[in-house]
């Protein structure tokens, strides 16, 4: 048996520190770079770990390198140019319209939720979601006054939604790439669970929702082509189209309907493009330097350490998926960034899945599905704090946290998928590690 060090997770631990230190400091967990934070973790350990300097940093770029970062790094790219070319031609605004203005009183909070679904999973952004559609959300207190707390706790589960499911959303194409899993296979064992606990929110809701709401009325234009790029991402995703090619076409199409049905030029929409990709430079650079990182880590024997004891908690493939959830959780806690987490947390996740013989897709979902609850309900996280801010502090955190219906029914039924499980006598032995 291998002699596993504890030092091999302190280049991981000191990016953890240095992350969420700084946000402790700023009281903001997003001021400081989180590429800038990975990068202090990789010099750690370019000096901590033994080796020739020539080699370190050859392995550093090999992980930077490495063809899973590099697809997933380039799948960023194009999301985030799908996401501004709709934005530019309307298509965001109209399905905010298109929702709004049709829900009746007795599905105000509803409508709200389902809307946040639509457009998270359309736009694959908890955050965006909740940016675009927060300040509406608090004027429609004004129809129901009562009504604010479970308005906001709709929104969020809403938004949580998309984050997790969406075929073009940084959770999914994280997960997707470090655990090896098809996007299709993916969906589809994600959707099972994510359509149950939504569908249990509803209910939920609508014997729960205060009943003094009036009718809203929001004007929008019969603009429904506007719909045709998101409707092109759901089925050339179903389909079992590459997402290369999904997100290419979807935004030519996007493109082709801004031009015939707007007046901005075609080389505005290469500047729009372009903006996309500007707008996930963040998210790219930190999966480049963290995939270097993971891979200096893993070669020190880090990977190893962590499946070593954890593998004493381990009986079978039951609680394997328990130890997935189990350690992208308590990474999110740290880093309160459910990418980040996913990224940092996915070669644990995935020698986990590989050893114990766990079906690829469902070991792939709950790593999603966990990073996403825990990034919905930690008080220091992007959505809540954004989301409080909107309210103008007139909703608490355990207000917000007790009306996220959604989030505590993923919780439980994604536990009991993870139990009911059938149970794998013939798992792999470790002791060889």
């Amino acid at each position: 048996m291998k002699n596993f060090k504890f030092i091999t997770l302190l280049p991981l631990i000191v990016f953890i520190i240095v992350f969420i230190g700084s946000g402790v400091y700023y009281n903001d967990f997003y001021k400081f770079p989180s590429p800038i934070a990975a990068l202090i973790g990789v010099l750690v350990a370019l000096i901590l770990f033994k080796d020739s300097l020539n080699d370190k940093i050859d392995t550093f770029i090999k992980g930077c390198g490495d063809s899973k970062i590099i697809t997933m790094c380039i799948i960023y790219l194009l999301a985030g140019a799908f996401t501004t070319v709709t934005k530019a031609i309307g298509a965001t605004d109209f399905i905010v319209a298109l929702g709004i203005g049709n829900i009746t009183p007795d599905f105000l909070i509803i409508g709200v939720f389902v809307i946040a679904c639509v457009l998270s999973f359309s736009i694959g952004t908890s955050v965006g979601c909740i940016v675009a559609l927060g300040p509406i959300v608090v004027g429609l207190a004004a129809y129901s006054p009562d009504s604010l707390p479970m308005l906001a706790g709709a929104l969020l589960g809403g938004a949580m939604f998309g984050d997790n499911l969406s075929v073009i959303s940084d959770t999914t194409i994280a997960a997707t790439q470090v655990m090896d899993c098809k996007m299709k296979d993916k969906f589809f064992a994600n959707f099972k669970l994510a359509f149950a606990a939504a569908f249990l929110t509803v209910i939920a809701i609508y014997f729960t929702q205060p009943q003094n709401a009036e009718m809203v009325e929001m004007t929008y234009t019969n603009q429904y082509y506007l719909l045709i790029p998101y409707l092109a991402i759901i089925i050339l995703s179903i389909i079992g189209l590459h997402v290369f090619l999904v997100l290419i076409l979807s935004i030519i199409l996007a493109i082709a309907i801004g031009l015939f049905a707007t007046d901005i030029l075609f080389i505005d929409y290469m500047k729009f493009v372009y903006d996309g990709f500007l707008s996930v430079n963040e998210i790219f650079l930190l999966s480049l330097i963290t995939g270097g990182l993971a891979a200096l880590i893993e070669k020190a024997g880090g990977v190893d350490y962590i499946i070593h004891h954890i593998q004493k908690m381990i009986k079978g493939s039951r609680t394997a998926n328990a130890a997935i959830a189990l350690v992208v959780s308590l990474v999110n806690l740290a880093v309160a960034n459910n990418t980040v987490a996913i990224i940092v947390s996915g070669p644990i996740a995935k020698k986990i899945a590989t050893d114990y013989q766990i079906e690829k897709a469902k070991a792939t979902s709950v790593l999603d599905i966990f990073s996403c609850i825990i990034q919905g309900i930690i008080p220091y996280g992007a959505q809540v704090l954004i989301l409080l801010s909107l309210t103008d502090k007139k909703v608490g955190y355990f207000d917000l946290l007790s009306n996220s219906y959604y989030l505590m029914f993923l919780f439980v039924i994604t536990v009991i998928a993870i139990f009911i499980t059938k149970k794998i006598k013939n798992k792999v032995n470790l002791s060889n590690v």
